[in-house]
């Protein structure tokens, strides 16, 4: 399993593997929107939070159709479903690459990017807790989505139709932890719900992930 989770790292590391993609992404949100939406301090530090937020989830999602569709164009994919590593063990190790390139990065730049949003100063440290607490949870729906449009031809639009209604528990209660957090108010509640969707994505989509792989592969 180490030797899969090295092996899609370098695949994402190589040029059009996908590293950055996000970044860039989540840099030109986060710098467009102020210009949208004009330099109003206040109107900025209010809506901070759920832009960063979509920026982020948007972010992942641009990479998510990379997931498994080399790997099923390739033929890799069949060869891993008869490996000794169980095919729910492939999509848990395919969805922590995928964090570890994508949400782990965004994770980091965040706070930086508050700044060009205004962030109030008391939100930056929910900011990087919610989105570290958060961002496994869209890898491993995402890789859900994935397994259910693998094999098909331009599934990335059904993919985002597939996943997006997904993300909306975790948009709203990431972003209600940073908005509660800026605020100086007490953002535990929003946290515990958020942590509980990204330990119940964890513990269950894999393997339904692994059932959709094996359908699509008959």
């Amino acid at each position: 399993m180490i030797a899969l989770l090295l092996r899609d790292l370098r695949l994402a590391m190589r040029a059009g593997g996908g590293f950055g993609l996000g970044l860039a992404f989540f840099l030109m949100v986060t710098v467009l929107v102020p210009l949208g939406v004009g330099p109003e301090f206040e109107v900025l530090r209010r809506i901070a939070p759920g832009i960063l937020w979509v920026g982020a989830l948007l972010a992942c999602l641009l990479t998510l159709d990379r997931l498994f569709a080399l790997d099923f164009e390739d033929g890799s994919l069949e060869v891993l479903a008869t490996a000794p590593i169980p095919m729910e063990g492939v999509v848990a190790v395919k969805s922590l690459a995928h964090w570890v390139v994508t949400g782990l990065p965004l994770t980091l730049i965040a706070p930086g990017l508050g700044v060009l949003m205004s962030l109030a100063p008391e939100g930056y440290l929910w900011l990087v807790v919610a989105l570290a607490v958060g961002t496994p949870a869209l890898s491993v729906i995402g890789a859900f989505g994935a397994a259910l449009t693998v094999g098909l031809k331009r599934g990335g639009l059904l993919l985002s139709l597939l996943v997006l209604p997904m993300y909306v528990p975790t948009l709203i209660f990431g972003t209600d932890v940073v908005t509660r957090g800026a605020r100086g108010l007490d953002p535990g509640t929003p946290l515990l719900f958020l942590a509980g969707i990204t330990l119940g994505a964890v513990a269950l989509l894999p393997f339904a992930a692994a059932a959709a792989i094996r359908a699509n592969l008959k």
